[in-house]
């Protein structure tokens, strides 16, 4: 007769769980921290922020090269490569785009580590709040800095390419070409956050989605004034080209704050 074999007690592994967002309707509890806390806690993320930037740089200095050939393309350059100022702009120019790459790659976690700074001064509510709209700040970010490269940068560097090309010869500097692309990009990564912006006025009660109705003429002149800081040139063209998706973000910004971040009269009262 055969002898059940007794398999072995083994330690039973946890699943991992994702972290839960903080209960609005627990009581707030800060910590005090001395300064000297702070300062080694803000240290610490720099740190942290420091070492992923530079594991992403490896993908940015693969990456460089087939970026700056696209930019080569859209920015209407022939046979010859990107006009340089001085010996050393190749290099320069190379790693700073490979930095920028690098910077976009690490963002969510220098977004996490900026918030996790911040959020032991806020309480659950605003905790909440603010965590549950990260996703769509990276998202949002990456959306407004893909329509600066693809949408806006192209036709911009062929209208401007165009101009008046019978008096003027199309030959920018490399630099300059960088830079046109960097603000365009940054900027409107930083612009298309308008709706989250918009979404988290109305949520924490500070200005209602009635409220932004009315004041759309004064936002419609402060996205123009915005829109002339982030293009680079001063042609009414691309002017448009960054303020008209804003200004569809506006709209949408109010649509998402009255469905989604009106309270309820009730809480509104309590509050």
């Amino acid at each position: 007769m055969a002898r059940a074999i007794r398999r072995p007690n083994l330690p039973q592994l946890k699943r991992p769980s994702l972290p839960r967002l903080p209960d609005p309707n627990e009581p707030d509890v800060f910590e005090e921290m001395t300064l000297l806390e702070h300062m080694e806690e803000l240290r610490d993320r720099i740190v942290k922020v420091s070492i992923s930037i530079g594991i992403a740089f490896i993908a940015g200095f693969i990456l460089a090269n087939p970026l700056l050939l696209r930019m080569k393309e859209q920015a209407q350059i022939q046979d010859a490569g990107f006009d340089i100022g001085g010996p050393t702009d190749t290099i320069t120019i190379f790693m700073k785009v490979a930095l920028y790459i690098a910077i976009g790659f690490a963002m969510p976690i220098i977004i996490y580590h900026f918030v996790g700074f911040l959020a032991p001064g806020l309480t659950r509510r605003e905790k909440r709040i603010l965590f549950s709209s990260l996703p769509f700040v990276a998202l949002l970010f990456i959306g407004g800095a893909a329509y600066a490269f693809f949408g806006a940068a192209p036709p911009a560097f062929k209208f401007l390419s165009s101009w008046q090309n019978d008096i003027f010869s199309w030959d920018p500097d490399g630099a300059e070409i960088i830079n046109f692309y960097l603000t365009l990009m940054i900027g409107l990564g930083l612009a298309f956050q308008l709706p989250i912006v918009m979404f988290l006025l109305a949520k924490l009660n500070i200005v209602s989605p009635k409220k932004m109705r009315q004041y759309r003429k004064y936002a419609v002149l402060v996205i123009i004034l915005l829109s002339a800081v982030i293009t680079p040139t001063a042609d009414p063209f691309n002017l448009a080209l960054v303020a008209i998706p804003l200004l569809l973000l506006y709209e949408i910004g109010i649509l998402i704050a009255f469905f989604f971040a009106r309270s309820k009269p009730e809480a509104t009262a309590a509050a």
